[in-house]
C-alpha cells in the first residue's frame, strides 16, 4: 500500500536516522538535533501507519461497494425475470397462494354448509 506513495515521499525513517550534519566551529547541538529527529521519526512512523491504516480501509470499502453492486445487479436482474414472467402469463407463488387460499375457502365454505344441512335433517329426526 505504501507503494503507492513512494514517488511522493522523499525521506524514510531510516534516512531521517541516519542523517548526519555537517559540523562547524558554530554548529547545532548534536543532542538537540537528536532529540528533534527522534520526534520527526515517530511522526514520519506515525504518518506511514496512518496511511497504511487507510489504504487498507480504503480497499475494503471498496471490496464492498463491489459487493453491493454485484447483489444490485443480481435483484435487478431477479425483478427484470419475475415482471416478464408474470407479463407472460407464468404462474408466480404469490398467484398459487392466491389460489389457495380461494380453494380453502370454498372446500371449509361447502364442508361448513354441508355440516349445517347434516344438523338441520338430525335435529328434524
Amino acid at each position: 500500500m505504501i507503494i503507492m506513495y513512494q514517488n511522493k515521499i522523499s525521506l524514510t525513517t531510516r534516512d531521517i536516522l541516519e542523517k548526519d550534519f555537517k559540523i562547524d566551529m558554530r554548529g547545532y547541538s548534536l543532542k538537540e538535533v537528536d532529540q528533534f529527529l527522534d520526534v520527526v521519526i515517530g511522526d514520519y512512523e506515525s504518518f506511514l501507519e496512518i496511511i497504511n491504516n487507510l489504504e487498507k480501509e480504503k480497499a475494503d470499502l471498496l471490496a464492498e461497494i463491489m459487493n453491493l453492486k454485484q447483489e444490485l445487479r443480481n435483484s435487478q436482474l431477479s425483478v427484470e425475470v419475475a415482471s416478464n414472467r408474470a407479463s407472460m402469463g407464468e404462474v408466480t407463488n404469490v398467484d398459487v397462494i392466491r389460489r389457495l387460499s380461494q380453494l380453502e375457502k370454498m372446500v371449509y365454505g361447502l364442508k361448513n354448509s354441508a355440516d349445517s344441512e347434516n344438523k338441520e335433517e338430525n335435529e328434524d329426526n
